[in-house]
């Protein structure tokens, strides 16, 4: 809600910070996300927060439907042309352990087929997708010509 505006901030400017002294500094440069763009977020049910004992301890953006950056991609093709979700902006508290982790599991109970893109330097989180069997799918773009890694994973059931 708007009410966790200002903490979901505060994650995404630690998140930033981190990239930065980890060798990624231009993924969300200096102040993305915007906060009109989470506010636009939260207004559209689409920005959510993890929350462990009364602390917001992550927030990221997802949806289903189609993500227009992931219409054309290059270098490579998804694993299927089925209905999907999408994450995007995915952070956690500094400390906070399994935070992402988690984020991605609800996502894929939320949607047996989820996308997520990342950037090139972020190599915490190629390596926490590959951990979690999301398969490297090939290089898209985004509006701006940015180049991200795309990411997809498929939940498979038993029951079909």
């Amino acid at each position: 809600t708007i009410s966790d505006l200002e903490e979901m901030l505060k994650l995404y400017a630690q998140a930033r910070d981190f990239m930065k002294r980890n060798g990624n500094p231009a993924q969300w440069g200096n102040n993305y996300p915007e906060k009109a763009l989470l506010e636009e977020d939260i207004k559209n049910k689409n920005s959510y927060v993890c929350v462990d004992e009364g602390e917001i301890t992550g927030t990221f953006f997802y949806t289903e439907g189609i993500e227009p950056t992931y219409i054309r991609i290059y270098e490579g093709k998804w694993l299927n042309d089925e209905p999907y979700g999408f994450v995007h902006r995915i952070t956690s508290g500094i400390g906070k352990r399994g935070v992402a982790s988690f984020c991605l599991d609800w996502c894929l109970e939320k949607s047996r087929n989820v996308r997520i893109d990342t950037h090139r330097n972020n190599i915490p989180m190629r390596n926490l997708l590959r951990k979690k069997g999301y398969l490297q799918c090939g290089i898209i773009y985004l509006e701006n010509g940015d180049e991200r890694i795309a990411f997809q994973k498929k939940r498979v059931s038993i029951y079909g």
